[in-house]
């Protein structure tokens, strides 16, 4: 019996869907990894580590998923300008004011492997704050998180 490998075109390419997941009332780690598996693909049979078969994600209400215990007081995201002393720290609190979308983003991006397959992966990810998305075309389905 021959082992399977997913193939990025040719006659074995992998099949892409569309999920919409809303995130309204999610924790915000348990929804990432839910995320996380669907870009990367693991999600299928088919699953190979070294090729892209996850499929789009698109998630709506962003900006009401929520945290556990102190860390919407506690959490703080670190980014760096490129200068010297240029270490920047915004809390949970302004993220979720100024950018909800970015948290989740974050999030999900964090959970994934650091390399250049995972960067193309999580360019499948769409967030939005509101309920709204501009992707009816592709006729995603709904995808219920555990």
């Amino acid at each position: 019996m021959k082992s399977y490998m997913a193939r990025p075109q040719g006659p074995q390419a992998v099949e892409r869907k569309w999920y919409v997941v809303d995130a309204e009332g999610q924790t915000l780690g348990r929804l990432a990894t839910e995320l996380a598996v669907i870009l990367r693909g693991k999600h299928k049979p088919q699953y190979t580590p070294h090729v892209d078969t996850g499929d789009f994600v698109v998630v709506v209400n962003a900006d009401k998923v929520v945290v556990t215990g102190r860390k919407a007081d506690k959490k703080i995201y670190h980014r760096h300008t490129g200068y010297p002393g240029g270490l920047r720290k915004t809390s949970y609190e302004e993220m979720m004011r100024r950018k909800p979308a970015e948290v989740l983003r974050k999030a999900v991006f964090g959970m994934m492997p650091k390399n250049r397959l995972a960067r193309q992966q999580a360019k499948k990810l769409k967030v939005y704050a509101g309920p709204d998305h501009p992707h009816e075309a592709q006729t995603p389905e709904i995808y219920e998180v555990r």
